[in-house]
């Protein structure tokens, strides 16, 4: 710019018009995703929720931050922003539902160098479907345009969930005891953790990501890798409700190996048998492309499993029965024994060579 010529923010790369039509082009996104009190208009300087619309008596307030990670990288390189926004909302509510919680409402935080309106509203999109399957109304959020700070099309995101559960009915892990059983609910792929590996991978064995992936031909392999989280808020919600839950934990960064014990009592300890389930081939794909010794991938990835249960023993053939009516898998993976708050992974299946156990303790 010449000395004489006036300034603008415009100018100097932030675009108020079109962060004003992007909020009026999602507003019908956010409406859509209204609830019993939250009426999900955009537009205010905060967004409000009334916990006894909801049917609330006298609730404890659970809230959940998150993000996607660098997934949201392979998102941006592939030109594919409709399953990021699901994945954003699932990191959040399924941390809440382990909680007994039931998410109410959902704000976010979109970030981008140059707003593109057509990508920002992809993922907004995104992040509303994601809050209709989880039940929450997305009433509010931010869109930050900052010049300089983002690479050209780059963005980032983040996520921040609040819910509710009724006084003395969280999920706490006190009722977890030594006989019960460990269920776990499939995942629909590698979720949103340990993806700086798969970039990695794709990266140092050139993947060719817009072709059929080696295991399925019937799916693109960028495809498979963004599979958006499952969010299993939904299904669990009356099975909790109904007192047959003693403690869930979401399969996130840390594995089977890392999560499970975050919500065991001192002195009982997980036992996992991996070869009680299907290992997916994506996870054997992912494992033999790297070498990835078994005890990493349990650290690393979900391998299959999503959500894991604590159910008493004579509660077991009713949660399955009520969970696969709502249309999750759900396989028997393991029991609660006496001995160090920890978790040993063993079996001889699939992704698990040999008989070795890989073993995880957790102090705090």
């Amino acid at each position: 710019m010449s000395e004489e010529e006036s300034y603008t923010y415009a100018k100097a790369g932030v675009d108020i018009a079109a962060g004003n039509a992007l909020v009026k082009a999602i507003a019908p996104l956010a409406k859509a995703t209204a609830r019993p009190g939250a009426d999900a208009s955009l537009g205010g300087f905060g967004g409000f929720f009334d916990p006894k619309a909801a049917g609330y008596a006298d609730p404890l307030l659970v809230a959940a931050n998150d993000g996607v990670g660098t997934k949201l990288k392979l998102a941006i390189d592939s030109g594919k922003h409709d399953g990021v926004g699901i994945d954003l909302v699932a990191m959040c509510a399924n941390d809440l539902i382990v909680q007994g919680a039931e998410p109410l409402f959902f704000l976010d935080y979109f970030a981008t160098g140059k707003l593109e309106p057509g990508v920002a509203e992809a993922v907004i999109a995104s992040i509303a479907a994601g809050c209709r399957q989880a039940g929450c109304a997305l009433i509010g959020g931010e869109t930050a345009e900052m010049p300089g700070m983002y690479a050209s099309g780059d963005y980032d995101l983040a996520g921040f969930c609040v819910g509710a559960v009724e006084r003395g009915e969280a999920l706490t892990g006190d009722r977890v005891k030594a006989g019960d059983v460990i269920l776990g609910l499939a995942s629909s792929g590698v979720h949103s953790n340990g993806f700086s590996l798969v970039r990695r991978l794709a990266a140092d064995r050139g993947w060719k990501l817009d072709r059929p992936a080696l295991f399925d031909q019937e799916v693109l392999l960028i495809d498979a890798l963004l599979a958006p989280t499952r969010i299993y808020v939904k299904p669990l919600l009356p099975v909790i409700r109904a007192g047959r839950i003693a403690a869930l934990a979401h399969i996130t960064g840390g594995g089977l190996l890392e999560n499970i014990p975050r919500v065991l009592p001192e002195g009982l300890h997980a036992h996992i048998d991996a070869g009680a389930w299907p290992q997916p081939r994506l996870m054997a794909f992912l494992q033999a492309q790297g070498h990835i010794e078994p005890g990493e991938m349990a650290r690393t990835f979900n391998c299959g499993v999503g959500m894991a249960l604590v159910v008493a023993e004579a509660d077991v053939a009713e949660v399955t029965t009520t969970l696969e009516a709502a249309g999750e898998t759900v396989f028997a993976i393991g029991r609660i024994a006496p001995g160090p708050k920890g978790c040993t992974v063993s079996g001889d299946a699939g992704i698990w060579s040999g008989k070795d156990a890989w073993t995880a303790t957790h102090h705090g």
